[in-house]
């Protein structure tokens, strides 16, 4: 009996051990082949410049500059060499990188509560990336390291700085491909010609990725004289140098739609690393399609490509497989989140996303918007950016994925291509006022001696929506915020006053999801009557995915089976 057990604390040993072995040789591996190389720069010297605060808002370090507008809008300016202008926007805007990652972690801890989870995605993202940096160019790689030294030791935990930063580029793609979660699904629409009314290339669109209230805070207009290729402009945020939303020099405009896309299964270019390409060197569609095709990417993209030179706009779709070019052939074309073009005429995927998505129902109602107008203007590309109707201006509720204005926008850009012009939106969403920047005069700007001066041109600006100012609005507000609090009691099985369930349903009586949560909430304390009720009500209203529909049905016939 002694020997034998003497056998079982041998066999114990030799597999703790081995288990120790086995960690050993996973941080080992890890540590080799998963945490990626830090670039190597001949020239370190930009490390050593400081920037200088102006005042609260305001730094400059060298030519390059960093300002807060009046508008709320955060306004860059940065040039130089790929490593130098990378150092150059992490000292200038530390702390919006700060705010902006935290805001990115505090939305995934929000879609991932497990730390288990969260741990396992953190090895999960290094290893799937783990040769992302041989799909990057090295220009832009060395940006990315430039601005990683200034990252935050706080969220370490999420992976070593450089490697980190590098990966969140490719978040976009990835948001992308879990639009199930409602992160994507933006609209644009492009006119000119006799479309347009004074024949401009005119192009509008909605950025719709959404990560939480926090992260569109602090956009940032940014205005880059690389020392390659042309100046350009995008609208970003803080520690991003991929492109979503932009216009260079020779009046070439570049904005981003998802596709429906598989899970990605490996590392390539991230799509907002391409688009900057293409806006950074590209001054016409055919250049702008050849830099594309060079690239393999991680998902599905609608890469519409407005271009002053040709006077017209595309849509360059693109999968990890194939490639096409949409044009429309007309006066106007609208970017919505499928294909258009016969290559992916008969996709499956793309088939199936045209018939259970909202993307067609959005196409239609953009299409809807333009034909209303002989001609169409920016204050006219600004009305329909922010419609919040269904077709034939149908009531379908307020943030309804079907409409053009979900009311999640980071930010909604208008470009006018011939006159370099461009308006942003100021928050909330689309809703504020768009500020309009002559690009004519902001390139032709080499210094700029006094920062606290604004260098938006005012007299094209276009007012805020007056619904911001109604209690419609406010109304809105605390319909998201009662969204909210409802998920947390169905989730945690906590309960609410029926006061509450009243008050959330008149917040948003139009939208079938008040009606939906209503019914779940019921359902999940076993009132399958009263959540009967609530989904026979959904089901009457506009319904944003096949996948939505279908689960309510699903429901529903759970509660008649409970109640037989």
């Amino acid at each position: 009996m002694f020997k034998r057990a003497g056998v079982i604390r041998k066999l114990l040993y030799a597999f703790i051990i081995r288990l120790i072995l086995l960690n050993i040789a996973f941080i080992a591996y890890f540590k080799y082949f998963v945490v990626l190389k830090t670039p190597e720069v001949a020239d370190l010297s930009p490390l050593k410049n400081e920037r200088i605060q102006i005042s609260k808002d305001t730094y400059k370090l060298g030519n390059s500059w960093l300002r807060k507008s009046k508008t709320g809008l955060w306004e860059m300016y940065v040039e130089g060499k790929p490593f130098e202008r990378g150092v150059t926007i992490g000292k200038l805007s530390t702390e919006l990188i700060y705010k902006q990652e935290s805001a990115f972690v505090e939305q995934i801890k929000k879609f991932i509560p497990s730390k288990i989870y969260i741990h396992f995605l953190r090895f999960f993202i290094a290893w799937f990336n783990r040769n992302i940096d041989k799909h990057i160019t090295k220009e832009y790689i060395d940006e990315i390291y430039g601005i990683s030294y200034e990252a935050s030791a706080e969220f370490d935990f999420v992976g070593p700085k450089y490697q980190r930063i590098l990966n969140y580029h490719a978040a976009h793609d990835i948001g992308h491909a879990l639009q199930d979660m409602n992160i994507v699904g933006c609209t644009s629409f492009s006119v000119w010609n006799k479309k347009s009314a004074d024949s401009s290339l005119i192009v509008g669109r909605n950025f719709d990725f959404y990560v939480g209230d926090e992260f569109a805070k602090n956009k940032i207009v940014a205005f880059y004289k690389p020392d390659s290729g042309y100046k350009f402009m995008m609208i970003t945020w803080g520690g991003m140098i991929g492109a979503v939303s932009g216009m260079n020099e020779n009046g070439l405009t570049v904005t981003l739609n998802a596709s429906k896309s598989d899970i990605p299964t490996g590392a390539a270019t991230p799509i907002s690393i391409l688009a900057r390409e293409i806006l950074q060197y590209a001054k016409n569609i055919d250049e702008a399609y050849k830099i594309a095709e060079k690239r393999k990417t991680f998902v599905s993209e609608a890469i519409m490509v407005g271009s002053a030179a040709d006077n017209k706009t595309v849509i360059i779709e693109k999968s990890p497989e194939k490639m096409g070019l949409f044009d429309a052939n007309e006066n106007q074309i609208v970017g919505p989140n499928h294909y258009q073009c016969d290559v992916f005429k008969n996709d499956s995927a793309n088939i199936h996303n045209i018939a259970e998505s909202s993307s067609e129902y959005r196409r239609i109602r953009v299409t809807e918007l333009l034909n209303e107008k002989e001609n169409i203007d920016y204050r006219d590309a600004a009305r329909i950016l922010r419609d919040m109707n269904g077709h034939n201006d149908k009531k379908i509720g307020y943030t309804n994925e079907k409409a053009i204005n979900q009311l999640i926008a980071h930010h909604s850009v208008i470009f006018n291509a011939t006159k370099l012009l461009v308006w942003v939106s100021t928050s909330p969403y689309q809703m504020g006022e768009y500020v309009c920047y002559d690009l004519n005069k902001v390139f032709s700007i080499d210094k700029i001696d006094n920062l606290e001066n604004e260098i938006n041109t005012t007299e094209l600006l276009i007012p805020a929506d007056s619904l911001i100012y109604t209690d419609t609005f406010a109304q809105i507000m605390e319909y998201k915020s009662m969204l909210v609090e409802l998920n947390d009691s169905i989730k945690m099985k906590k309960n609410v006053s029926q006061d509450f369930i009243n008050k959330f349903i008149f917040t948003n009586k139009e939208y079938y999801l008040v009606y939906s949560k209503t019914g779940d909430y019921y359902f999940n304390k076993d009132d399958f009557a009263n959540a009967l009720q609530y989904y026979e009500i959904a089901l009457k209203k506009e319904i944003t995915t096949l996948k939505d529909k279908i689960k309510i049905e699903l429901q529903l016939s759970k509660c008649k089976e409970t109640a037989r």
